[in-house]
């Protein structure tokens, strides 16, 4: 096992009646350890180890979708997507949003972008990629290093491939209110989420919810994302590979609108059915189930 002391934070973890996991994958991996590593014993939504039992379960964080896709109609949010587009003169925006952090595949994003206008310069003044990235810990060495790199990359590609009325990658080290970010999501044809490793990511959910149902954007995943377990219907890629990324840009490009509304509506449904309140009930469904004397009771099945 590579992280240390791996032994003694996954026994901390037996103080708790109840452990949840993004993902299925999560829940199973600590199941395989406490059995291989621990001695455990796996019995359904059950792990004990020793005199110890507690729930282990897999409860995905979501959003207050129905909340997030009125922001991105309110008034604030209008301004600004009217703003945006206005600003891009007919040019299709791909947006990223992320905290400026190495797990997010900022880097690797670049280089698919630039990977994708060296591949396709059909498409060269017909698209921008609006990179939104608040700084995040910036007295850390290692993430000032992160935001030279980028600066640089972004540098190089605009001195690059623009021209004096283009410019194809804008790149904003600042947060926006959540209604202006929802006018953002909504004024961009394709989010572009692509992290290395994300226990979830509820940028992937904002985009879909903020979506206008009759024109809905496409979504570009990382298949590294937990979100990926639930939204299928994004285009799934390695974010390692700019040629997938390229090549995925190019198809949400061409997308149909029957597909993209198809496509959209299906993650929708799962971002409304297991939204934020779905999440909380599925850790105090359990938690109320937990016996008197600290061991589980029967637990009902959380409807989705």
């Amino acid at each position: 096992m590579s992280l240390p002391h791996h032994s003694k934070l996954v026994s901390t973890l037996f103080a708790y009646d109840v452990v949840g996991f993004h993902t299925e994958e999560w829940l199973e991996s600590f199941r395989h350890y406490v059995e291989r590593e621990m001695g455990g014993k796996v019995d359904g939504d059950f792990v004990t180890v020793g005199d110890r039992t507690i729930q282990a379960v897999a409860c995905p964080i979501g959003i207050n979708a129905q909340e997030f896709a009125q922001a991105a109609t309110s008034d604030a949010a209008n301004e600004m997507s009217t703003l945006v587009r206005a600003s891009l003169q007919n040019r299709t925006m791909i947006v990223g949003v992320d905290r400026l952090d190495y797990s997010k595949g900022l880097e690797e994003r670049f280089n698919g972008y630039t990977r994708f206008l060296k591949d396709h310069p059909e498409h060269h003044r017909k698209v921008v990629l609006t990179q939104i990235a608040p700084p995040s810990r910036g007295e850390v060495e290692s993430y000032q290093q992160i935001r030279a790199t980028l600066d640089s990359l972004a540098g190089r590609l605009n001195g690059e491939y623009s021209d004096v009325d283009w410019t194809p990658i804008r790149y904003v080290n600042q947060g926006y209110p959540r209604d202006k970010l929802a006018g953002i999501y909504r004024g961009a044809k394709i989010g572009l989420v692509t992290p290395l490793r994300d226990g979830m990511n509820l940028v992937a959910k904002e985009y879909v919810a903020a979506q206008d149902p009759e024109d809905p954007g496409v979504l570009i995943l990382s298949r590294f994302a937990g979100a990926a377990m639930q939204l299928k219907d994004a285009l799934l890629i390695n974010p390692y590979s700019p040629e997938e990324m390229s090549d995925a840009i190019l198809r949400a490009l061409a997308m149909p609108l029957d597909e993209r509304k198809r496509r959209w509506r299906a993650m929708m449904d799962s971002v409304e059915q297991q939204d934020i309140s779905w999440w909380r009930q599925c850790f105090t469904g359990r938690l109320m189930a937990v016996g008197r004397e600290g061991e589980p009771a029967e637990v009902e099945e959380v409807t989705e």
